[in-house]
C-alpha cells in the first residue's frame, strides 16, 4: 500500500464505523478492520478524526475565464485553494466569466486555464443557449449545462450576454436539446417579467437601499422563485431533461419539487449554505447589508427547507460561492440594485452543516450524502462520492470537536472577507486528501497548481456505449 490511514471514524452515506483505509496508485485499494492493516509506505494516525468522502461542490463561481474580466474576485487558483482547506476534492464552476463559454471553442479555452491552475478535481458547466453547440460541449465529459433566467439587468455582471434567458420557447428547445444528448440542466430560476414591476413598486416609493433590495426579492412570498420553478417544472415535463433547479429558497418552492417528484418527473435542485445561516437572518441582513446577500429567504421558511434536506427533496447541497470585492457590496448601502449579490462560502460550508448535524438538524450520514455522494451520482462524475475500493482517494480528515471561530485574515479568497466572520462552527477540517495525495494539512494548502484533473462525466461514455 501507499497510504493507510487508520484508527479514524469512517463516514459514508450509509453509516458508520471505525476502521482503516488502504490507498493505492491514487485510488482506495480496500477497506480493513483496525488492526489488520497492512504495511504502506505512509501511515496517517485518524485517531479522534471523522472520515469522509471528498466534498463535491456542485455550484461555485470562480470568477476567472479565459479571457481577463473578473479574476480580481478570485482565480482559479485561490477558487481551489479554498475548497482545499474546506475539504471540497471537486468543484464544478458556472458560465458567468469573461468570455461566457457557450460554445466549444470557448469551453475548451476554459478547461485550459483549470489544467494549468486548480489545484483540486473541476468541472465546468457551459451555457447551452446555442444549441448548435450542445452536442459538442456534451462529449467533452461536462457535468450539466447552466443558464440563468435572469436577462437585461443593466450589468455587465453577473448575468452577461450569452448565458440568460428568460424566452420560455428558448427554454423548451434548450431543455429538448439537454434530453437528447443525456446531459442535466441546471436552472438559476427567476421570473424576470415579475421582478420588473415589484422592483418598479420599490423604486417609485425611493426604496433602492439593500434592505429594500432584499424585501423586494421576497415579495409575496417569494413569487419570482416558485412561479418560475412552476414554469420549469412544466416545461420539463414537455422536454424530459433532467432538470437541476438552483438556490432552492422557499418552502413554497421545496413543495413544488417534492409534488413534481411524486409525478415521476425527472428533478433535483439543490440548498446553498446562505440560505439556511445567513440570509435568514433579518437582523443580519440589518447589519451587514449586501454582505449578506446573495437573497433574504424570511425565517418562516427555514423549517420546509430543513425537511426538505431532511427527506432529500433537496438532493444536494452547493456553495455558491460568489466573491465580490468590498467596493462591490458597499454600493449596497445607498442602491441595493447596484450590488453583486453573492457571499465567498466555499473554505467553510462543509463545517457549518457539520455543525448543524452535530446539533440534531440532521444525521452526519445526510450530510455525506447531500455533500459528495448525491452529486457524485446524480451527474456521474466517474469514481467519486464514496469510500469504496476502486473510488479515488478523495478524503477529508475532520475534528468533529474542534471549535472555531470564521475571521476575515483566515480567508483564502481574494476579497479578503467573510460574511460569517466572528461566527464559531465545529467540525473543522484538518486533512484534505485528493487522488491520494494530502493537498491540505496542518492549515496549510500543499496542493499544487495543475494537480486538478477534470472530474469526467460518465454519462460521455454510456452516450458512446449505446451508440456501438
Amino acid at each position: 500500500m501507499d497510504t493507510i490511514i487508520k484508527n479514524g471514524l469512517i463516514v459514508t452515506a450509509d453509516g458508520r464505523f471505525e476502521g482503516s483505509i488502504g490507498i493505492k496508485d491514487g485510488a482506495i485499494a480496500a477497506i480493513f478492520e483496525a488492526g489488520e492493516e497492512p504495511s504502506a509506505a505512509e501511515v496517517i494516525d485518524a485517531k479522534g478524526l471523522a472520515v469522509l468522502p471528498g466534498v463535491i461542490d456542485m455550484h461555485s463561481h470562480h470568477r476567472e475565464g479565459s479571457l481577463p474580466g473578473f479574476e480580481y474576485k478570485d482565480t482559479i487558483y485561490t477558487s481551489t485553494l479554498q475548497c482545499a482547506a474546506g475539504g471540497v476534492t471537486t468543484s464544478v464552476a458556472m458560465p458567468n466569466v469573461t468570455p461566457p463559454p457557450n460554445s466549444h471553442d470557448l469551453l475548451m479555452k476554459q478547461f485550459a486555464v483549470y489544467e494549468r491552475d486548480a489545484v483540486v478535481d473541476w468541472n465546468f458547466n457551459p451555457a447551452p443557449t446555442i444549441l448548435a453547440e450542445v452536442p459538442a460541449m456534451a462529449e467533452t465529459g461536462i457535468a450539466a449545462f447552466k443558464f440563468f433566467m435572469v436577462v437585461d439587468t443593466g450589468r455587465d455582471y453577473p448575468h452577461m450576454p450569452g448565458i440568460g434567458v428568460h424566452d420560455h420557447g428558448e427554454i423548451l428547445e434548450i431543455m429538448k436539446a439537454c434530453a437528447a444528448q443525456d446531459v442535466p440542466l441546471m436552472v438559476h430560476p427567476h421570473d424576470q417579467a415579475l421582478m420588473d414591476v415589484i422592483e418598479k413598486e420599490f423604486w417609485a416609493r425611493g426604496e433602492r437601499d439593500a434592505l429594500a433590495y432584499a424585501k423586494a426579492y421576497a415579495a409575496h412570498d417569494g413569487v419570482i422563485w416558485e412561479t418560475a420553478i412552476a414554469t420549469l417544472l412544466r416545461l420539463q415535463r414537455a422536454a424530459g431533461c433532467h432538470l437541476h433547479i438552483l438556490h432552492t429558497q422557499t418552502a413554497g418552492s421545496v413543495q413544488l419539487i417534492r409534488e413534481a417528484k411524486a409525478r415521476g418527473q425527472k428533478v433535483t435542485c439543490e440548498l446553498n449554505p446562505w440560505a439556511l445561516f445567513l440570509g435568514c437572518d433579518w437582523a443580519a441582513i440589518q447589519r451587514l447589508g449586501s454582505y449578506a446577500l446573495s437573497y433574504w429567504v424570511p425565517e418562516k421558511n427555514v423549517p420546509g427547507l430543513w425537511e426538505g434536506v431532511r427527506d432529500g427533496t433537496i438532493d444536494i447541497i452547493a456553495t455558491d460561492h460568489a466573491p465580490h470585492t468590498r467596493e462591490e457590496k458597499e454600493i449596497g448601502w445607498t442602491d441595493g440594485w447596484k450590488a453583486h449579490t453573492g457571499t465567498p462560502s466555499t473554505q467553510f460550508y462543509l463545517s457549518m452543516f457539520l455543525t448543524a448535524a452535530l446539533e440534531g438538524q440532521l444525521p452526519l450520514e445526510r450530510v455525506v450524502e447531500a455533500t459528495s455522494t448525491r452529486p457524485a451520482r446524480l451527474f456521474r462524475l466517474d469514481r467519486k462520492g464514496e469510500i469504496k475500493p476502486g473510488y479515488d482517494a478523495d478524503l477529508v480528515l475532520v475534528d468533529l470537536e474542534k471549535e472555531y471561530e470564521i475571521r476575515d485574515e483566515d480567508v483564502l479568497s481574494l476579497v479578503g472577507w467573510s460574511p460569517y466572520a466572528g461566527r464559531t462552527f465545529k467540525g473543522k477540517p484538518v486533512r484534505t486528501i485528493l487522488r491520494g495525495k494530502t493537498i491540505y494539512v496542518d492549515g496549510k494548502v500543499v496542493g499544487e497548481k495543475g494537480y486538478g484533473r477534470q472530474a469526467v462525466s460518465t454519462a460521455r461514455h454510456a452516450r458512446k456505449v449505446a451508440a456501438e
